[in-house]
């Protein structure tokens, strides 16, 4: 996740909540084959064990295929037996050090902090790989509603090294006026909330060419 010169942010792509096993793997083949992506994250709703296991195994193949580090939201304790990259804590910095003594230095571990400059922050110093603000604007349900404001992109990416992941949200006009200071656009509902997947994809690959 982490990049050692700024070329332009790079495209974090989220799964649907819910997806059906058979039919989503094939479109994920295809939006993953149409351009640039860093990171799969199983974005997932389910809760049990077994339903957790079936999607990664799902997603797997094919995020491997495409040379895409995949992490999953929360569940620390599955990246080994899952075989995952790592994980996504979506509470700030209240797991970080518990998920990076398990996992170990060379598994990503990310947090999404909402708005907070200082949970932001608290979390990069206990040992995260990137740092997730959001949403941009009042399309994306993410966290309580309160927006990340520009100008904290901005504050963090001349500031701090940790990388940086813009997160919910995201319409043309955020990614034009953050592009610049972001390490990575994270997409989810954008793509596939669309009747045409691959082609909203590919519409924000443009945007970050």
């Amino acid at each position: 996740m982490a990049q050692d010169e700024f070329t332009g942010p790079q495209i974090y792509l989220a799964t649907p909540s819910i997806f059906d096993l058979q039919s989503f793997p094939p479109l994920l083949d295809k939006v993953l084959a149409a351009g640039p992506v860093a990171c799969l994250r199983l974005a997932l709703a389910a809760e049990e064990r077994d339903d957790l296991s079936r999607a990664a195994d799902a997603c797997r193949e094919v995020a491997y295929r495409h040379d895409v580090a995949l992490v999953i939201d929360d569940h620390f304790r599955l990246v080994g037996p899952l075989g995952l990259d790592g994980v996504h804590l979506t509470d700030g910095a209240r797991h970080v050090r518990e998920a990076r003594k398990l996992l170990g230095g060379d598994a990503v571990v990310g947090a999404f902090c909402g708005a907070s400059r200082h949970e932001g922050m608290t979390a990069a110093e206990i040992g995260t790989d990137y740092i997730a603000f959001g949403p941009l604007s009042d399309v994306s349900g993410l966290g309580d509603g309160t927006l990340a404001p520009k100008d904290l992109f901005a504050w963090w990416s001349e500031m701090i090294e940790v990388p940086l992941v813009a997160m919910g949200g995201i319409t043309a006009e955020t990614v034009a006026e953050i592009k610049d200071v972001v390490d990575f656009i994270a997409l989810g509902t954008e793509v596939w909330g669309s009747d045409d997947p691959v082609a909203a994809f590919k519409r924000y690959a443009d945007l970050l060419a």
